[in-house]
């Protein structure tokens, strides 16, 4: 229960809580990053260990550190001790298209791994100033566009995105996995506590280790647990600082055409992104300026890209849980920490080969419950619909990744196998394409338009489908590339529902009065026969 104080508490019990599993959110995009680095870039260890995980972890570390001191100054100016940091991090989705659209098509082209390295650095160094110039125009998009599209799109990306990956690792390895997720729903959603107040994270990832390691010795290797994964692991260990990097960051720039493709839409979506995740807390009670907070995404990312970090910073989804397991202020500052500790000491290596990330997931799966359940539970019951709209682009998004992995595994292409063949076995592989392109921006625009019309405030349901052609236009969104004419039928398409919703707006309002001459008609009705 929030009380009024006026000293602010730097720790709270429930910090432990959010602590243990804010963490070990972290914990698992960092394995995962290192396995896209050694494993897909084959990068040498010497620069994933003594400079990209270094610079990654100071990164992190200024952010966390930040988003406390904002927690802080919050709980301070406002008196209250239930305010939560905001949680930040590596952009996940950054993560994949980095590493699978700009870093290993450069790496093999070029036959140099440092090559990719180099066009990732520049990536984020282009990415980075996008956040800080949009933090500007953030607050407006923030006033004029509906709750319901904010939270809507956002729980598209917790459903597509953060959920359903967790899930699928949980089923794969019921004994671990589902395990490991009911004593996190025991906890979290009903109450119970474990061995005198254990987070009931860490109590899963231990329960999770040790069925792990157990089905190992017993020859049924739930999990992928190894011995000799172990003993490799401490060949990383040392001690290892981020060095400047500017160098690499400009050679990068040879690649200049390949990089703004996606640099300029994926600093949008992350534009969008900072935003709805700055609504949720605020529907938790946690009010942050967007500005500040899309600048300091920005900054902290080309600070890590200066000192050879290729991955993007961003705000991250989630507030409301770690706020609904008690976490305050310290809990982001020790994230910070110990990240920070892990990466420069070369331990990452040998966490990944003691801790299934099976027993992970199931915390990823939680928090994307609760993201999705937000959007529903904090917006009017009547938009209902516009919420589900924003959350079709990022299904089809994710839909359409999956296909692409598919065939990519298979050695092949939607565009070498053919749309039309595709389309003959029910894959409408064109609709995902251009659906989930921009999936972010564009459920934002389909939800706000939907919201506008159930609240019969057409004109503005018009200028957001005008917003939405222009953004399309310009290959923001329905689309896969930046550049003028792009997607030109949705274009058009949106431009003719503008058309249609301005000239409808007038005979909404006419239909309106009209029904609310009938009710008063009724009233009054009703008032005869009581007067009789």
């Amino acid at each position: 229960m929030m009380k009024t104080t006026s000293k602010v508490n730097i720790w709270a019990p429930g910090d432990w809580n959010a602590f243990f599993g804010f963490g070990t959110n972290i914990l698992v995009n960092l394995l995962v990053l290192t396995g896209l680095l050694r494993i897909v870039l084959k990068m040498p260890d010497e620069l994933v260990f003594g400079r990209i995980l270094p610079a990654t972890g100071l990164m992190l570390f200024l952010s966390t550190l930040y988003y406390a001191w904002l927690a802080y100054k919050l709980a301070k100016s406002s008196g209250r001790d239930d305010v939560c940091a905001l949680p930040s991090g590596i952009s996940v989705p950054h993560m994949f298209v980095v590493v699978f659209v700009i870093m290993l098509p450069i790496s093999l082209t070029s036959g140099d791994p440092v090559k990719g390295w180099e066009a990732g650095l520049a990536w984020v160094f282009i990415q980075s100033f996008v956040l800080m110039l949009g933090g500007f125009i953030a607050p407006y998009i923030r006033k004029v566009t509906p709750r319901a599209a904010l939270l809507g799109t956002l729980a598209g990306v917790s459903i597509a995105f953060i959920s359903l990956r967790p899930a699928l690792e949980m089923f794969m390895t019921p004994v671990v996995g589902v395990v490991c997720f009911l004593i996190i729903l025991a906890s979290w959603f009903g109450g119970v506590r474990y061995f005198n107040g254990v987070p009931a994270g860490l109590a899963a990832i231990a329960a999770g280790t040790l069925i792990a390691w157990g089905s190992t010795a017993m020859g049924l290797n739930y999990g992928g647990m190894s011995l000799d994964n172990v003993s490799a692991s401490f060949a990383n260990f040392g001690f290892s600082v981020p060095v400047p990097a500017i160098g690499h960051v400009f050679s990068g720039f040879e690649f200049l055409g390949v990089i703004l493709v996606t640099a300029i839409p994926f600093g949008i979506y992350d534009l969008v992104e900072a935003m709805d995740n700055v609504e949720s807390a605020a529907v938790g009670g946690d009010s942050y300026p967007t500005t500040h907070v899309l600048t300091a995404d920005g900054v902290v990312s080309l600070i890590g890209c200066l000192m050879g970090n290729p991955f993007i910073n961003a705000v991250y989804i989630g507030h409301p849980g770690w706020k609904s397991m008690g976490g305050r202020i310290g809990y982001s500052a020790a994230t910070g920490v110990t990240v920070l500790a892990l990466s420069w000491m070369g331990i990452i290596a040998l966490m990944a080969s003691l801790i299934p990330v099976v027993a992970i997931s199931p915390i990823l799966l939680y928090i994307g419950m609760l993201i999705g359940a937000q959007a529903f539970q904090e917006t009017p019951r009547s938009h209902a619909p516009a919420i589900v709209l924003a959350l079709i682009p990022n299904l089809a998004a994710w839909g359409k990744l999956q296909i692409d992995n598919a065939l990519d595994a298979a050695g092949t292409s939607a565009a070498t196998l053919g749309l039309d063949k595709l389309g003959q076995s029910g894959v409408l592989y064109h609709g995902l394409e251009v659906l989930g392109g921009g999936a972010i921006l564009g459920g934002l625009m389909l939800g706000a338009i939907a919201a506008f019309i159930i609240e019969r405030e057409l004109v503005k349901a018009a200028m957001f489908a005008f917003a939405a052609a222009a953004c399309t236009f310009a290959g923001l969104m329905h689309g896969q590339a930046i550049g003028f004419a792009q997607s030109l039928p949705v274009t058009f398409g949106y431009l003719g529902a503008a058309g249609i919703l301005l000239v409808s707006a007038k005979y909404a309002k006419a239909a309106t009065s009209t029904s609310e001459e009938i009710i008063v008609a009724s009233d009054e009705l009703i008032e005869d026969a009581q007067e009789a």
